[in-house]
């Protein structure tokens, strides 16, 4: 029988670590308790294959910088951000870095367990990142040139009232592209769509802001 999958939980509440613990064990997984992100990094094992449910604001080195210092010293566990109210940018982000998925806190057991089998299941199999990425531009080049658009802007992690007025269209258009494009892929969460963004090769902060400079606007377009 094989061994249970380990999964590392780095979050500064006592709490919230607990329940995590308590729901891991349940589902048949082994996990381990950091109370910040340096202790997790001095602590962790990078030769034992692991998932990470990694807190995006804690005292010391927040997520974001603890995803960065994994990647250094060679901790390369697929990471699952978990995010309150209000950090879904900096999670955005996070998923630009790698991240399988965020979930904004509080979540329900089955939403995490189907994030950690889409860590483990790329964790299993490296290879699945390049047929991702090739499944995915297939996917991204059924969407029009408009609902890329808005998809390229959501990958870059801005709010619609930003692409709105890059793109020269309303917020409430941004939803509705937004809306479309979801649903051609396929996708029911905004994470899901996110990843797909991703694997295409969206989310180029740089592209966007020289293709949409901002004040300058191209009427007629919408």
């Amino acid at each position: 029988m094989a061994d249970p999958a380990l999964v590392h939980v780095v979050d500064d509440e006592e709490p919230i670590r607990r329940s995590l613990e308590f729901l891991l064990r349940g589902a048949g997984y082994v996990a381990t308790k950091w109370e910040d992100g340096e202790t997790f990094l001095r602590g962790a094992d990078p030769d034992m294959p692991a998932c990470v449910l990694l807190d995006v604001r804690m005292p010391g080195r927040d997520g974001l910088e603890v995803q960065a210092a994994m990647a250094r010293r060679g901790l390369n566990f697929p990471v699952i951000v978990l995010t309150g109210h209000g950090g879904v940018a900096t999670a955005v982000k996070a998923m630009r870095a790698g991240a399988v998925d965020f979930l904004e806190k509080p979540f329900e057991r089955e939403v995490l367990l189907r994030a950690l089998d889409l860590g483990f299941a790329q964790l299993a199999d490296a290879s699945a990142r390049r047929d991702r990425q090739s499944w995915a531009k297939t996917q991204i080049a059924r969407l029009t040139a408009r609902e890329q658009e808005v998809m390229e802007g959501l990958a870059c992690g801005y709010p619609n009232k930003t692409i709105a007025y890059d793109l020269d269209i309303s917020s409430r258009t941004v939803e509705v592209y937004r809306a479309n494009a979801m649903a051609k892929l396929g996708v029911v969460s905004f994470a899901d769509a996110l990843r797909v963004a991703f694997a295409a090769g969206l989310g180029d902060e740089a592209r966007w802001k020289t293709t949409y400079a901002v004040g300058v606007k191209r009427p007629g377009r919408d």
